[in-house]
């Protein structure tokens, strides 16, 4: 399985350096390239993830299969592909609370910046609410981990 992520690792860094180089010779078209970039980058992660889903178990069980009983060998490659949704449940929770809290601290950050340009004293109380909104991703990620120390 880790050998799918390493060969698929160029796969989306090699278009996103090669299209954020063009990002910054056409200003004028950078909204296009931007989204090419995010659709290549979908696509190659859309492939990794593929590649890393239908791989082969670990070596390990392999090797159990080889020393123990039949039964033995699919009970520990059926073990090793179940924890994939527990993977895959991690990556939803933490990529949905950052998208979330990103989208929150926007909101909050350009409202408390427009208090602070009128009322400067109002810069503790209003970092104190852009911090909560920040909290969706440390909430988001503490789930992640859970989920990564379950599989």
């Amino acid at each position: 399985m880790i050998a799918a992520w390493l060969l698929g690792l160029p796969v989306i860094i090699v278009p996103a350096a090669i299209l954020g180089r063009l990002a910054a010779r056409h200003r004028q078209r950078g909204a296009v390239v931007l989204a090419a970039t995010g659709a290549l980058l979908l696509v190659g992660a859309t492939v990794l993830l593929v590649l890393t889903l239908t791989g082969q178990p670990a070596s390990a069980a392999a090797d159990a299969g080889a020393h123990l009983s039949a039964a033995h060998a699919v009970a520990v490659s059926s073990a090793a592909g179940g924890n994939s949704a527990a993977l895959i449940g991690a990556a939803v929770a933490v990529a949905g609370s950052t998208i979330g809290a990103g989208i929150a601290v926007a909101y909050t950050g350009a409202a408390a910046l427009a208090a602070m340009s009128e009322r400067p004293e109002l810069f503790g109380r209003t970092m104190v609410v852009v911090g909560l909104a920040e909290g969706i991703a440390i909430y988001g990620l503490i789930i992640g981990i859970i989920l990564v120390g379950k599989a």
